[in-house]
């Protein structure tokens, strides 16, 4: 059964305060649902297109499983304490194995 990935990348954090809130929360629902930081805030190194910005990986094992705890109850409490005006791309990938 294929893993599954959140990855979320932030090119500007304006209130690191209330992403501290947000990430407090969210961590408690990542991990009732069973998922694993990879990477959180790590370096990065852009290449192309790419920005350097940060991200966060994070991995479930089935797809269904990273999805369902997107939409859960836990996570859903987290997402209303994200900074407004935060800028945020958040994917949920399928792995290949």
């Amino acid at each position: 059964m294929p893993k599954g990935y959140w990855v979320s990348a932030y090119p500007a954090i304006s209130d690191p305060e209330g992403l501290t809130a947000y990430n407090g929360l969210a961590g408690l629902a990542v991990r009732a649902g069973g998922g694993r930081v990879l990477s959180n805030f790590g370096r990065v190194v852009a290449h192309e297109a790419g920005i350097t910005e940060r991200v966060v990986l994070i991995e479930f094992d089935s797809f269904e499983q990273a999805v369902a705890t997107y939409e859960s109850e836990a996570y859903q409490k987290a997402l209303v304490a994200l900074p407004d005006g935060l800028e945020r791309d958040f994917r949920i990938v399928e792995g290949i194995d």
